[in-house]
């Protein structure tokens, strides 16, 4: 499945370069809203904060395919999110990159831009459209891509969400001086999620790095591990784009998260 979206990704990718070349989006950036803090707003110590995500579809199938970014956006806002994610891809996550623009006016939060990003193309378009902070996932780049496209969303004003699933995949990270690491707990070779995964890698991350545990997350329980294992925030979405108040399934899990009775058994 993995091959199968970044073979779409490059496809795409070449198509939205002829219709819009990079040039064009580089002439626009002095119309993109100012860039706020996305990695600052996560430190709280003792506390595991949210990332509420606006996720439409999986690769598995939809999850609420006519949801409406905006109106889902102002329900995180009031319900406890510290920052929200925007999946921008359509084929297979039932994404636009207008959806994170629409957004940007809204809420005051910061705002991830979640995509499959391969080239220096989609940097821009993220800052553009108003994000404050990228997704880049090691596995997909070499070493010096990662590094470009981290100095390129710096220079933007952005941060950027180093994804990382393994050990190799942290030391890649760690190699560009990463300061912002988000532990993928889904294998993306076979869409396979473990909790554990964050266990294993959160001792190997030093300190200051800011550190995002994601995926698998839909319990009060799993939100208990994340803080007894000193993680900064759990990005959290088909567990609330699923549940029938996502407000509500909010609110339960930022009360854990925050702190409430009880250990991990996980």
């Amino acid at each position: 499945m993995l091959e199968k979206i970044l073979t779409h990704k490059r496809a795409e990718l070449s198509l939205r370069k002829k219709r819009c070349p990079q040039s064009q989006l580089e002439a626009s950036l002095h119309l993109a809203p100012p860039p706020r803090p996305f990695a600052q707003a996560l430190r709280f110590p003792g506390k595991v904060r949210i990332i509420a995500e606006i996720k439409r579809a999986s690769p598995r199938g939809p999850i609420r395919p006519d949801a409406d970014p905006v109106k889902i956006a102002r329900l995180y806002q009031r319900g406890g999110a510290a920052a929200v994610s925007v999946l921008v891809d359509e084929r297979f996550f039932g994404g636009k990159p207008a959806f994170l623009r629409l957004v940007r006016w809204e809420i005051d939060l910061p705002l991830l831009y979640k995509e499959f990003v391969l080239d220096p193309y989609q940097v821009y378009e993220a800052r553009l459209l108003g994000a404050d902070a990228v997704l880049l996932i090691a596995r997909l780049l070499r070493t010096e891509e990662l590094r470009m496209l981290k100095e390129l969303a710096a220079s933007l004003g952005m941060d950027s969400l180093v994804e990382v699933h393994s050990r190799d995949d942290l030391q890649k990270a760690l190699a560009v001086g990463a300061e912002f690491i988000g532990i993928n707990n889904r294998d993306l070779a076979t869409f396979r999620v473990s909790l554990q995964t964050t266990r294993l890698l959160r001792p190997l991350i030093p300190p200051e790095v800011v550190v995002v545990s994601a995926s698998g997350i839909s319990s009060p329980l799993a939100l208990t591990c994340l803080r007894e294992w000193k993680v900064d925030a759990a990005l959290i979405g088909e567990a609330l784009m699923a549940a029938p108040d996502p407000e509500a399934k909010l609110r339960e899990l930022v009360t854990a998260a925050e702190g409430g009775e009880g250990g991990c058994s996980e």
